[in-house]
């Protein structure tokens, strides 16, 4: 929650009273977003290899600490400078976090027990995106307080916030099932032997130049994170400029604020039901057409705004957000549960969020200012990423199914033929396993 909270909360920040304070003019907004993204691109998959080799609790509370202290700084900057500064240093400190998380996540779960515990904690990213909305609100109350303005406020206390969980969850994680402390041994023994026989047995475990490049020339990798670009591009989309569209529909800041936090709500709700339904039903391609049809939907009424009452246009939000958060997290746990072995899901999962992230650089640049309250840049190019996401999906759906009639043929048994220590660092080349769509 916290991590997505200090990533958005510069969108209201901003409708109270940032830029004036900071004498931002033009574009300066939409640079100051895109800088996060340079460092947060950059350093996931460094990140996701270092945390094989430390302890998921020391590595994550370690950088939600860094962040947490960066956020605080970002209220008591005084000049536009220092708040680039702030936010290229709260994109390295982050960029850990979320790809970390679903790594750790998927050694502990089945593959068709992953998607609803993952909805579930990107239910609170989703929340923080509301409970943002609802924290501005108070926090403009301060306005004034030891000086400073509430857009400081938001920053300053937020940022505390986070500081104190993350000294919190130093002792709250947990780490690799193999060493998790709160499992006995017999119990990580268990862990360890479901998710193994899940996946066929199917290892990538050592990084070496083969190994690697059955990671980084993967189709699955590359296509997983288009699918997942159109997503990320939507998300940062509402999150950063959600309460400057709704201040735009008439209503005051504060107003503006509290209008977005059902938004969310509602999101939140499809997004837990989804993850369910999802893994009951073993099935993903689906629920992902599902979110881009309804996220189309708002994007069709966005660029038709003038031709809509108010009321049209904020149910289009609600459209755009609860279409998106469907269709994002399926798109992460679906490729996850396509990729065998320790190191694949790990840098796999790193490199989608990381280049998927694109996104939000997308997302910082095409709502011009000039161009408000419609925006047909930004809603344009927002519902063409949504239906790259589609296609993408359709394309991993397809190839998925060609494989596994493949390997059903025996069309991979000639793999049974390489040297031992090849076969058992094949992580899902091996030709046991099978991919779930």
């Amino acid at each position: 929650m916290f991590a997505f909270l200090d990533r958005i909360n510069i969108g209201n920040a901003r409708i109270q009273g940032l830029e004036k304070d900071l004498n931002m003019k033009g574009q300066d907004y939409n640079i100051a977003l895109q800088v996060f993204f340079i460092p947060y691109i950059l350093f996931e998959v460094p990140s996701n290899i270092l945390i094989r080799k430390v302890a998921p609790s020391t590595w994550i509370s370690g950088t939600m600490t860094c962040w947490g202290i960066i956020t605080v700084c970002q209220g008591l900057t005084r000049n536009y400078a220092g708040l680039v500064i702030c936010r290229l240093l709260l994109g390295i400190f982050e960029a850990g976090f979320f790809p970390g998380c679903i790594y750790l996540f998927s050694m502990y779960y089945k593959r068709h027990e992953l998607q609803r515990r993952w909805n579930s904690f990107y239910c609170a990213g989703i929340l923080s995106a509301s409970f943002s909305g609802l924290f501005a609100y108070a926090l403009a109350n301060m306005d004034g307080i030891g000086g400073y303005g509430g857009w400081r406020w938001i920053f300053i206390i937020e940022g505390l916030a986070t500081t104190v969980i993350a000294v919190a969850g130093r002792f709250l994680l947990p780490d690799w099932p193999e060493t998790a402390k709160f499992l006995t041994p017999e119990e990580r023994e268990l862990v360890i032997r479901r998710t193994h026989e899940d996946i066929a047995g199917a290892t990538l475990d050592h990084l070496d130049a083969k190994g690697a490049r059955r990671i980084f020339f993967d189709w699955k990798i590359w296509t997983g994170i288009v699918m997942y670009l159109g997503g990320a591009n939507t998300g940062y989309s509402g999150a950063f400029f959600n309460p400057t569209i709704l201040k735009q529909l008439g209503w005051t800041s504060v107003k503006a604020q509290v209008y977005s936090i059902p938004i969310y709500a509602v999101a939140a709700v499809a997004n837990v039901v989804t993850g369910f339904a999802s893994d009951c039903l073993h099935h993903r391609y689906a629920f992902c057409m599902i979110g881009v049809c309804i996220a189309t939907a708002g994007w069709a009424l966005l660029l038709a705004q003038r031709s809509v009452p108010v009321a049209a246009r904020y149910a289009a939000l609600y459209l755009v957000t609860t279409g998106n958060f469907i269709t994002s997290p399926l798109t992460l746990v679906w490729m996850n549960n396509n990729l065998g072995g320790h190191y694949k899901r790990g840098i796999g999962a790193a490199m989608q969020i990381a280049l998927g992230n694109l996104g939000g650089i997308t997302a910082s640049n095409i709502y011009i200012t000039k161009q408000a309250p419609t925006f047909p840049v930004g809603f344009g190019t927002s519902l063409a990423l949504q239906w790259l996401t589609g296609l993408a999906c359709t394309v991993f759906f397809v190839g998925l199914v060609l494989e596994n009639r493949k390997r059903e043929r025996g069309g991979r048994d000639y793999r049974y033929n390489l040297a031992k220590d090849e076969l058992d660092n094949l992580g899902d080349d091996h030709p046991n396993f099978r991919f779930v769509y």
